[in-house]
C-alpha cells in the first residue's frame, strides 16, 4: 500500500469516527427524577450532595442523588448527616 492510499485511508477513517454523536445525561430526561426534593428532605440531608436531581429507587425506596464524577455519571445514595440513607415509608 502506498503512502498515499494509506493516508487516505487514515484521513476517512478520522472523519467517520468524527461524526458520532455526544449526549448528555439530563435530570429532565430521566422518568421519576426530581428537580426539586420535598423540604423535609433537603432539610435532612447531609451537606455535599447534589440535591437538584433526586430520584426514589424502585428496588429500596430510598433516595438517590446524581453524582458527576471526573470519570462517570451515577447515582449514589442520598444520606442524612449520620451516614443513614432516606428512605420512604413502607
Amino acid at each position: 500500500m502506498s503512502f498515499r492510499k494509506a493516508f487516505q485511508a487514515l484521513a476517512a477513517l478520522l472523519f467517520i469516527g468524527a461524526c458520532t454523536e455526544t449526549t448528555s445525561i439530563s435530570a429532565d430526561s430521566e422518568p421519576g427524577t426530581f428537580s426539586q426534593v420535598p423540604d423535609a428532605v433537603a432539610q435532612i440531608a447531609a451537606p455535599g450532595q447534589d440535591l437538584n436531581a433526586v430520584k426514589i429507587m424502585p428496588e429500596d425506596g430510598c433516595y438517590w442523588y446524581r453524582y458527576v464524577g471526573p470519570v462517570e455519571t451515577t447515582y449514589l445514595p442520598l444520606r442524612t448527616i449520620e451516614g443513614r440513607p432516606i428512605c420512604t415509608r413502607a
